[in-house]
């Protein structure tokens, strides 16, 4: 192996071990990658349960009008709703579309986003100006009211809930890669690949992108926290996702008619979403203190 390759991959391998080092060190952002981590691990499994048609600790759909809103107990960990529906099956069978969300509406407002500050920053010029100004278009209408206009007029449901988000969250990520795409394209190197007659599309998308990608990741961290709040928001209007299907936004909902008796109904889920948020928020946090060259001692 040449001399110039051994060095490139040694360096590498001592900036990871930096970034994990100063990671490490956040004890917050630990916790919250842990809290992350079991969060995904809870989703995931009870996803699995439900397309095996297997109910633990219940049934999540099961009604029974006599045991209506009974209160937390050992059989009943977070007490029952107003059709006697265990509240924690509800919350664990759910949680997988909340978190699904927050993942799938940021994957698109990643791809948006990336495609067009890539091409606003590396292009310049008409491009730039012509590009910029429909961002700052999306920018004036403040985002949660026009997903609500735009989840209004559709039929609420999962999959138009994580679109219409994904597709209105979207001009803050491509500002952040344009801006990174300016900086990046008048570097050396970018200036030797194109000497050696290197086509747009490799310059941008195999020497450029995957440099500009660690503040966007960072980014991305944050957004799944704010999509979890926006369909949350939206299913607590009721413009969510629908009932039967428990998400932790509308078991808040119902939870809001009985909130002076069934105080269990708005705690547990409103403390799921707050710790959910807050651990991608630590997590997202912690990334950007890791990653931040200006902190390097």
């Amino acid at each position: 192996m040449e001399p110039g390759i051994q060095n490139s991959e040694k360096e590498h391998h001592g900036l990871f071990l930096e970034f994990v080092l100063r990671f490490q060190n956040n004890r917050l952002a630990v916790s919250g990658f842990i809290m992350v981590v079991i969060f995904l691990l809870v989703s995931v499994a009870f996803w699995f349960l439900g397309k095996a048609e297997v109910h633990f600790p219940h049934d999540p759909n099961r009604t029974a009008v006599s045991e209506k809103l009974l209160p937390p107990s050992v059989q009943h960990p977070f007490g029952t709703d107003e059709l006697g529906r265990d509240v924690l099956s509800r919350m664990l069978h759910g949680a997988h579309i909340s978190l699904m969300v927050g993942f799938v509406a940021v994957g698109i407002s990643l791809i948006i986003g990336v495609i067009i500050g890539a091409l606003s920053g590396f292009f310049g010029g008409v491009v730039d100006r012509i590009l910029m100004r429909v961002v700052d278009i999306v920018l004036c209408f403040p985002s949660f009211f026009l997903i609500l206009t735009v989840v209004a007029l559709l039929k609420p449901s999962f999959w138009n809930v994580m679109i219409v988000i994904g597709l209105t969250s979207w001009p803050g990520v491509s500002r952040l890669v344009r801006a990174e795409f300016l900086s990046l394209k008048e570097r050396d190197y970018v200036m030797s690949v194109r000497a050696l007659g290197a086509g747009t599309n490799r310059i941008i998308f195999l020497h450029i992108l995957p440099n500009a990608m660690t503040p966007v990741l960072v980014v991305a961290t944050l957004g799944v926290a704010g999509a979890i709040l926006t369909e949350s928001g939206l299913s607590f209007l009721g413009f969510g996702v629908q009932p039967p299907q428990p998400t932790w936004g509308n078991i808040l909902t119902a939870g809001r008619m009985y909130i002076f008796d069934a105080w269990w109904l708005t705690v547990f889920p409103g403390l799921a979403i707050l710790f959910t948020v807050l651990s991608f928020y630590l997590f997202g946090e912690g990334l950007r203190d890791a990653l931040d060259p200006k902190l390097k001692v």
